[in-house]
């Protein structure tokens, strides 16, 4: 199908030399200078093989679970490829818009995928009843990308049950102060939630990410996984954010990009054409906006030093929506200048 969104395109691909990168959710620009040290220390070991003990067991502490129901991964991008390949769903879902990753790998291993798209008319809420009882393997984001949408954690523990799979991608959760809809201490059936350090901390180019759950559904993945996947750096790294002084400081980080999230969606609202239809259920750190030609207005963004990020390659969505990352309120009044300017 040539109209069918690319699932492979992420914001990275939009950003360029010059450009305000509104693209890419990566909150801040590079690691705190407490995290490059414990990074760096590992640096001399680096001739050793890298042994994940000592990480399993601080994310395990730090979701309340023994260390079987825990798998650090190369970035949760990976979770997703493992979860492809180990498993064999007669009925695989994804509810949509969300995270093109899991999609993706799902069809690279030879599945079907079923859709579920949720309308922009209800807030891009969740309807479990829209979920097929016989999928055995489902998928969604939460809070989700593109739409940021924070759904209730009772709303999607109910649609956890023996035989499926259930699998809730929480790359952003740790961005909501609070975390009052995480399902990564809970214990149910087929559960696997996914949790990605990459969002917080900066370290995209690290890839440290893990996998809390069934115990029985990781074995599968960590019997697909390959040796040494984890490096002895994005180790270190684990353990480090896992220990107080890191939750602390996240918590910090989550309450400012809240803040800045309100400000970016007041000053947004001010304009004609635009709405965010998602807003009343929003929670994490970028905004979906819906304008008429926004597909146009993206590049008449970069012209004006933006980088944002196109939204119809998220299934669900179309050329009239984008995503605009969070960020400082001096960087939210300028682009606000530049979308006056040009009309949007």
């Amino acid at each position: 199908m040539t109209d069918a969104p690319d699932l492979r395109h992420h914001g990275d691909r939009e950003v360029g030399p010059g450009l305000v990168d509104l693209a890419v959710n990566v909150r801040i620009p590079a690691p705190p200078r407490w995290l490059l040290d414990r990074i760096a220390a590992t640096l001399p070991g680096l001739a050793a093989y890298p042994d994940a003990t000592d990480a399993t067991s601080a994310v395990a502490r730090l979701h309340g679970r023994p260390a079987d129901e825990v798998l650090l991964t190369s970035g949760a991008a990976e979770a997703f490829v493992l979860l492809a390949r180990a498993l064999r769903p007669r009925r695989a879902v994804v509810v949509h818009p969300q995270f093109t990753e899991p999609e993706a790998a799902l069809l690279a291993a030879g599945h079907e995928v079923s859709r579920v798209l949720l309308a922009a008319e209800d807030g891009f809420r969740l309807e479990a009843a829209l979920v097929p009882e016989d999928a055995d393997l489902v998928v969604l984001g939460n809070p989700t990308n593109p739409t940021g949408v924070l759904h209730p954690a009772t709303d999607l523990a109910a649609l956890a049950k023996p035989g499926r799979t259930l699998v809730i991608d929480e790359a952003f959760m740790d961005a909501v102060p609070g975390q009052p809809e995480s399902l990564a201490a809970a214990r149910l059936p087929g559960l696997v939630v996914l949790r990605s350090l990459t969002k917080t901390w900066g370290l995209a180019g690290l890839r440290i990410g893990y996998a809390v759950g069934d115990a029985v559904v990781l074995a599968e993945l960590r019997a697909a996984q390959p040796l040494w996947s984890v490096s002895s750096p994005a180790l270190a790294a684990a353990i480090a954010c896992s220990e107080p002084r890191a939750l602390a400081e996240a918590e910090e980080l989550a309450a400012a990009a809240d803040a800045d999230r309100h400000y970016l969606e007041r000053r947004l609202l001010e304009l004609p054409g635009i709405t965010l239809p998602a807003r009343d259920h929003a929670r994490a750190p970028f905004v979906l906006l819906h304008a008429e030609g926004a597909d146009k207005l993206r590049f008449r963004l970069r012209e004006h030093g933006f980088a944002v990020r196109r939204a119809d390659t998220f299934p669900g969505l179309g050329p009239d929506w984008l995503r605009i990352a969070v960020r400082g309120r001096d960087v939210t009044d300028a682009l606000v200048a530049a979308l006056g300017e040009l009309g949007g």
